[in-house]
């Protein structure tokens, strides 16, 4: 079975340019996770993973990071969300909005 969280945004530093060091910028979020399933047949929250906890773990996560690279800050979300308990396994994707004039936005998947 498998939970998606949708276009987490997350204002965080993110970026080489110095002016991206000192001011926050938003990153969307989504993910996919494989769980067991167990939850579909106990309807108990200790039983998959409990994506209100586990979105703000990954907001804090990327706060705390300061990437300069998407590629990283995927790789960050992605150790986040591995680590919790009910996970199997996981696939993450970041996009970064306005990047570079006239580009919509940059993005990158882990793994």
């Amino acid at each position: 079975m498998k939970i998606f969280l949708d276009a987490l945004k997350v204002d965080c530093i993110i970026g080489d340019m110095p002016e991206e060091r000192e001011t926050e910028q938003t990153l969307e979020v989504s993910v996919e996770i494989e769980v067991s399933g167990a939850a579909a047949e106990s309807d108990n929250l200790g039983d998959t993973v409990d994506y209100a906890a586990l979105a703000g773990r990954i907001s804090d996560a990327l706060k705390r990071a300061k990437c300069r690279m998407i590629e990283r800050a995927a790789r960050t979300v992605w150790e986040t969300v591995s680590a919790e308990k009910n996970a199997v396994s996981c696939s993450v994707h970041v996009t970064k909005r306005a990047a570079v004039p006239g580009l919509g936005a940059a993005s990158a998947t882990y793994p």
